[in-house]
């Protein structure tokens, strides 16, 4: 990470009133395809990690038993708290949490969690630090990881606006693809939105959780 997560948290903090409407078509498409790629049931748990103002969150509470929105901005979170009040959006809350530390616990996730989500967010994260949350998100033992972010897949472009050397560090396809197989996802769709921006959806094999329906 380029930056702390204080002096993260205090940007995004200044970004959130105006965050929504100045999102670029190829965020937009992105959230789309989460949305879309993510299967939540009527009684699974989705833990949206880098929740920003909710948009990802918000659009699957309706499909899901449970959603959980987290972030390390609280500028943000109050923008989504507002958004689901204003919206009568139920089933939906949101917390302060980091992707290597979401703070849930049994009382906010029951059984576990099923699916966890992700737009625009771990770009922020080292390779090495990437590696970590993913590994942390493994062990929830959610059935599906569907990541929508800045990710390369081609040679990156630093003046392209989706890549700020100050304050990003995204990965190339294939540097995730590593990190998610290793953590014991297999990949099962690759979305190309943009040179660089992309959604992975990741899934572990036989679709329960750790432990459940599988053999010793």
């Amino acid at each position: 990470m380029k930056r702390s997560l204080a002096d993260h948290a205090a940007r995004f903090d200044e970004k959130a009133p105006e965050y929504d409407s100045e999102k670029s078509e190829e965020y937009k498409a992105a959230v789309s395809l989460v949305v879309d790629r993510a299967t939540p049931g009527p009684d699974d748990v989705v833990l949206d990690l880098g929740t920003g103002t909710g948009a990802v969150a918000l659009a699957l509470a309706a499909d899901a038993g449970r959603v959980l929105g987290r972030d390390i901005s609280e500028g943000m979170l109050a923008e989504a708290r507002e958004k689901a009040a204003d919206r009568g959006v139920e089933g939906v809350s949101f917390g302060v949490g980091r992707f290597r530390e979401p703070r849930v616990d049994a009382t906010d996730t029951a059984g576990g969690v099923d699916v966890v989500t992700s737009n625009f967010a771990m770009h922020h994260l080292s390779d090495e630090e990437k590696r970590a949350a993913v590994d942390v998100i493994a062990g929830l033992a959610p059935r599906q990881v569907v990541l929508g972010d800045v990710m390369f897949f081609g040679a990156p472009d630093p003046d392209d606006p989706f890549y700020g050397p100050a304050v990003d560090d995204p990965a190339t396809v294939g540097t995730l693809a590593d990190i998610f197989t290793d953590a014991g996802f297999a990949l099962t769709a690759v979305e190309r939105v943009h040179d660089q921006v992309g959604v992975l959806v990741g899934e572990r094999p036989g679709g329960d959780r750790a432990g459940e329906g599988a053999s010793p």
